[in-house]
């Protein structure tokens, strides 16, 4: 039980700290049935997981993503523009491969068990399966990125997705130096994490 609280604990996004060694096929075929092990709303299992490793695709993406972080930082100024600058977005020209994973909504259906009152149910699904691969990841000492500067028009037609199919997530996979103790937004002052009790609520808001 302790182990399970340690990986929670130590899961980081990990940004600069990729070595770019391989990861080996046995690892990342737990990695991949752990995300695929996750719940599902009405066992429709909504994912496919695109496995990046052509340095061609992801240098056209790492190019799209500086792109976007340039679209981001001119909406600010100050102190602000300051930290963001100093702050690394993406590990996916460093990191072995990466994992995209998306979300197909005609999967299992048209009738999906669960889904009829909560459309979002099967993308919360994506998000468990998403959840489980970097706990893996973390467990097997792997780092983990997630990527958010990207326009899924662009992502799509990229990786040749199917209308229809949205891309969630681009995640950056790969042995790591270490995984930093504070995560990188609390370490470079862009936010810090508040305390639980300012979330709780008890019986109702």
């Amino acid at each position: 039980m302790r182990d399970l609280y340690e990986v929670m604990f130590r899961r980081r996004d990990v940004r600069a700290e990729f070595t770019g060694e391989p990861v080996d096929d046995e690892t990342l075929g737990r990695v991949l049935a752990a995300a695929h092990s996750a719940p599902s709303v009405g066992m429709s299992q909504p994912w496919d997981f695109l496995l990046i490793r052509d340095r061609s695709t992801r240098q056209a993406f790492f190019d799209h993503v500086q792109q976007e972080r340039a679209v981001f930082a001119a909406e600010l100024t100050g102190e602000e523009a300051e930290r963001f600058e100093r702050i690394k977005i993406d590990g996916v020209l460093e990191s072995s491969l990466s994992v995209v994973v998306t979300y197909d909504d005609s999967r299992a259906g048209p009738a999906v068990l669960g889904r009829h009152a909560i459309a979002d149910a099967g993308l919360y699904s994506v998000c468990l399966a998403i959840q489980n691969l970097w706990l893996a990841a973390t467990a097997e000492n792997l780092g983990v990125g997630w990527v958010s500067f990207y326009r899924e028009p662009f992502l799509a037609d990229l990786l040749g997705i199917p209308d229809g199919v949205r891309p969630v997530a681009w995640l950056c996979l790969g042995p790591v130096t270490d995984l930093q103790e504070v995560p990188d937004l609390e370490r470079h002052g862009w936010r810090r994490r508040a305390p639980l009790a300012n979330f709780l609520h008890d019986e109702k808001w």
